[in-house]
């Protein structure tokens, strides 16, 4: 068990230390990124229950409905509901970048707690390849979500709503292709490593996007 549990936390420390420390700007308070991360983990619990209902209901059985609506729409709007109302109507939300450190958190709770029960199922060895996929993808989708909500938290009214759809609808859609290509179980490596590279991509230049977003607030540009 203490095996499965480190395996777990293992990748979610790291891609959180990874991202926390790319903020050039006044780091988040760790208490509120460590109640950030536990109420990702809490989330996995109402999610599965969602998802096995469906389930046990014969719903949302192909493909493209479990990639996209029980796996993308569930676990994306979960998160985004608890990073919207957690963290994004806090005080300490006060940076363009603190966006993603919240998303990132609530993103690998979450993923951390999946992950934990995916190796008690199919045990520890598997521990190598979900770091590599479904934790870092997690991490990912944070990293989206939080830029838009951080952009969103420091704009007009008008240019706000688009901004906070967006923040649901980019990572959902991404977290729905993501899924997708595991269905395509021939080919499915040829088709998620251009899409890993792309999302690492992505994010890294949301990263940058953010912390200069933060410069330019603070030098008064």
């Amino acid at each position: 068990m203490f095996s499965i549990i480190f395996a777990s936390l293992a990748p979610s420390l790291s891609l959180l230390c990874f991202f926390y420390l790319k903020d050039k700007y006044n780091s988040e308070p760790l208490g509120m990124v460590l109640r950030s991360f536990i109420f990702g983990v809490l989330l996995v619990f109402p999610v599965l229950v969602i998802q096995y209902a469906f389930k046990e209901e014969g719903l949302l059985l192909t493909p493209i409905s479990q990639a996209f609506i029980s796996a993308g729409l569930f676990e994306e709007f979960f998160k985004w509901f608890i990073l919207f109302y957690i963290a994004y109507k806090h005080a300490e939300f006060n940076q363009h970048y603190d966006g993603i450190v919240y998303g990132v958190s609530v993103s690998l709770g979450f993923a951390t707690m999946e992950n934990v029960f995916y190796l008690l199922a199919y045990g520890v060895d598997q521990a190598f390849v979900r770091a590599l996929l479904p934790v870092s993808s997690h991490a990912l989708f944070g990293v989206i979500m939080g830029y838009y909500l951080g952009k969103a938290k420091f704009s007009h009214q008008k240019q706000r709503r688009k901004l906070l759809v967006l923040s649901f609808i980019i990572p959902w859609l991404l977290h729905g292709t993501y899924d997708y290509i595991l269905y395509v179980q021939r080919y499915w490596v040829y088709m998620m490593l251009p899409f890993m590279i792309f999302l690492w991509w992505l994010a890294l230049k949301k990263v940058k996007l953010a912390n200069k977003t933060t410069s330019k607030k603070l030098s008064g540009k």
